[in-house]
This record gives C-alpha cells, sequence and structure tokens, in this order.
C-alpha cells in the first residue's frame, strides 16, 4: 500500500502537468523564426483539474488536445540522444553572452529573459554570465567530427573512435545548445563550467529565482537515470516562467514530462 505522502505527491505532479496546459492558453508568443504563438487552449474549472480514482489515487484530466499543444510549444522542445534537431531547425538569436563566452548568443526570447535575470541579479549583489549559448547543428557537426578525428589518429576503430567521441562532444542535433535555449552560466567565483559552480552564490540564486525568468535546471541529479546526462549545476534550460514554474512545482525533468504528455496526446489515460 502506497503511503499518503507518496499519493499526495503524484496527485500534485499530475495536477501540475493539467495546470501546464491551463497557463499556456496564457503565454506569450515564441520568438523564434517560425514566429509561432503558444497553442491556445480551451480554459478548464479549477475543480476539473484532477479527480479521485476510485483506489484514491488522482487521475488527470488533461485532455489529448491540450497535451499535443503543450507539446507543440517550441520552448518545450526535447532535445537529446533520441530526439535530434535537424540542421535546417530555424533560430534567431540575440547577443547575451559574457566578453569570455565562447558562445554568445541564445534564442531572442531567452536572450532577452536572460538579460533580465542577470539584471535582477546584479541587484542582489550577484554576478550570473552566460558562457556558452547557441550552437547550430553544423557547429555541433564540426566539433563531434573534429573529436571523433582525434581518437581515429589514436588508433580506435570507427566504431569506437565515434563511441569514444560521443561521450565527450554530443553528435549533431543531440545538444540542446543546438536549439538555442540552453545556457552554460558561471560567474567570476567559479569561471569553469564543472560541479563546483554549486558551491557558489550565482548557483544559489539562481535555484531561487530563475524560474520566475523562465529557466530551469535541466540536468539535477535525481534525474540522471532519465536525462543520461550526469549532474550539470551550470546548464539551464529556457522553457518559458509558466513552464519553469509549473514543471519545478511537479519535480519532473523534461524527458519525464514529455512522455508523460505523450502518453496523454495519444489517448492514454493516465492515473497516478
Amino acid at each position: 500500500m502506497r503511503s499518503s505522502h507518496h499519493r499526495n505527491h503524484h496527485a500534485r505532479r499530475l495536477l501540475c502537468l493539467t495546470a501546464l496546459a491551463c497557463f499556456v492558453a496564457g503565454g506569450t508568443a515564441y520568438a523564434c523564426t517560425r514566429k509561432a504563438a503558444v497553442p491556445q487552449l480551451p480554459e478548464l474549472p479549477a475543480e476539473s483539474l484532477a479527480q479521485p480514482a476510485e483506489n484514491g489515487t488522482q487521475q488527470s484530466l488533461l485532455t489529448a488536445a491540450q497535451a499535443q499543444a503543450l507539446l507543440d510549444d517550441p520552448r518545450m522542445i526535447l532535445v537529446n540522444r533520441t530526439h535530434r534537431i535537424t540542421e535546417d531547425y530555424p533560430v534567431e538569436t540575440k547577443e547575451c553572452g559574457s566578453a569570455t563566452a565562447i558562445n554568445k548568443t541564445l534564442q531572442t526570447e531567452a536572450a532577452e529573459a536572460f538579460l533580465s535575470m542577470q539584471a535582477a541579479a546584479a541587484k542582489d549583489g550577484v554576478d550570473v554570465r552566460m558562457q556558452s549559448g547557441y550552437r547550430s547543428v553544423s557547429y555541433q557537426k564540426k566539433l563531434y567530427d573534429n573529436k571523433t578525428q582525434y581518437y581515429r589518429d589514436k588508433g580506435l576503430s570507427e566504431t569506437a573512435a565515434r563511441e569514444k567521441a560521443a561521450a565527450i562532444v554530443n553528435p549533431p542535433g543531440c545538444s540542446e545548445h543546438n536549439c538555442g535555449l540552453a545556457a552554460d552560466l558561471n560567474s567570476p567565483e567559479h569561471t569553469t563550467l564543472d560541479t563546483g559552480f554549486a558551491d557558489t552564490a550565482a548557483f544559489r540564486w539562481l535555484c531561487e529565482n530563475a524560474e520566475q525568468y523562465g529557466f530551469i535546471l535541466r540536468y539535477p541529479k535525481e534525474a540522471e537515470s532519465v536525462t543520461g546526462i550526469t549532474y550539470e549545476p551550470w546548464h539551464w534550460r529556457y522553457v518559458g516562467p509558466e513552464n519553469a514554474a509549473l514543471l519545478n512545482q511537479s519535480g519532473l525533468c523534461l524527458e519525464d514530462a514529455v512522455a508523460v504528455l505523450q502518453r496523454i496526446a495519444a489517448g492514454e489515460t493516465v492515473t497516478g
């Protein structure tokens, strides 16, 4: 028998997923080249967000159309080894990186959100900087091919060289940086992109405030087995303020959220 604590936690996750669909109806237009507005959803009364199932769990009343609208929100795009984006994926960018940044731009909406967040942090005496942002798929391919060649030169077979390279550099289309919504952040107190960033005032400030500006910690420790990526306290992902708040409340990483939404969009009744 599941404890009431477990049931309440799962119910909260389902409520947040359903509420996520409702909040999207009031979301802002996405500023990518596609110029696509966030899909409009029918309003749901608050009491219809979830209902008790016979076994005492909560059943989501999110409709298939509402789940699909969330999946169609470009800010919620899932990019990883099994969800690649193509080389012609359109991204309009704006510069927001530090003077030492390797890749100084993000997708325009994400860049403007970061600059607002950076200014707010500065008012609190915290210096947050964007060290690496948008990388085109073609540039990602160049990085991956160069790393693969490095291991070929070391005498590895083609398959082994590619596998070894992929452990260090994502293959083209598999990196969130390719969609322009991922930002590697640092601060003067810790400039390297490693787990030491978690011990900084900048990281603590981000954990408390980033969701207000639409950013989530993309690869937390507790989701390593799902994301396939080890803990990266420096890697923050823009999903939009309303989506960030609700994803954080649900406790779901992006992979889990998308998986649940896909099940509902396919007509499956999801209960917990």
